[in-house]
């Protein structure tokens, strides 16, 4: 793997820069209501040393009945200036899964214009097995400045996705499973129909990735959205259950070096709950 401090970083990377005064480090690890698990309360018994946690619920717009939705950037400034994150740091986001939820963390730092954010490859969990120095402690976190300019290009709202249904004009990947894409398997969130947009397309996330959490090849990456009928020449929208894992999606996505890409923040949570919009299932 080529280390990309923009992208992906190894381990290793990560420990030969742990001492850096300007690396930040985020624990990003969420999981599905169902699990019964708390990214908090795991972070709290045992993160690498300096992470800090990143609540992807908290840090959201909770003015929305939606979940974990874009925070307005006002409170994405305000809790990164309290966390120690300021302008000019590097970012470097882990998750305890491998890779699950710290590419949404990654894409939401571009979301806000934040370019120097990367993913643990293999996470947390690889970072243990290595015997690598973790701690229980937060980190001592004093403000910092940091300036924000949303990309508005990277986040597709319902009308555009509808849109881009409907004109064929850009390829809607969803990273959920197959049985979920085909509606074969009833959505973990009550109230939600099953199937997906019409026209879409089927990664699910689990296929870029190896055993062990960490991001296929590039070229294995390829393969896997050809395979799939992507046509990488056109511009992406990625989509899943709640926005989370379309996010790794983009991840691989930017590391091919396709450039065009965005994600439908409300994913099946929204386009599943209302009947006027047209639902695929097989």
């Amino acid at each position: 793997m080529t280390d990309d401090p923009k992208t992906l970083v190894s381990t290793d990377w990560l420990a030969a820069h742990l001492k850096d005064p300007d690396l930040r480090i985020f624990d990003a690890s969420w999981h599905m209501p169902d699990t019964g698990r708390d990214g908090r309360a795991e972070y709290e018994r045992g993160h690498i040393p300096g992470a800090r946690y990143f609540d992807i619920d908290e840090i959201s717009d909770q003015r929305s009945n939606l979940p974990h939705m874009v925070p307005p950037p006002e409170k994405f400034i305000s809790r990164m200036r309290a966390m120690g994150v300021g302008d000019g740091h590097q970012v470097v986001v882990y998750d305890s899964a491998g890779l699950f939820s710290a590419a949404r963390v990654w894409w939401l730092f571009r979301l806000m214009g934040k370019t120097d954010v990367a993913v643990l490859d293999g996470g947390y969990g690889k970072w243990v097995a290595e015997g690598r120095e973790t701690e229980d402690m937060p980190p001592i976190m004093r403000d910092r400045h940091i300036t924000v300019t949303r990309q508005n290009q990277l986040v597709k709202d319902v009308t555009q996705v509808a849109a881009a249904s409907k004109l064929n004009d850009f390829e809607i990947v969803d990273a959920r499973s197959t049985s979920r894409f085909k509606g074969a398997e009833p959505e973990p969130r009550e109230g939600l129909r099953a199937g997906h947009i019409p026209g879409s397309k089927n990664v699910h996330y689990a296929s870029l990735l190896n055993e062990n959490g960490t991001m296929l090849p590039l070229a294995a990456l390829r393969h896997v959205f050809e395979s799939a009928g992507v046509d990488l020449k056109k511009p992406v929208i990625t989509t899943c259950g709640s926005g989370v894992t379309a996010c790794i999606l983009d991840l691989a996505l930017e590391r091919m070096g396709h450039r065009d890409h965005a994600v439908y923040d409300g994913s099946w949570s929204e386009w599943g709950m209302y009947d006027d919009l047209k639902v695929e299932t097989g």
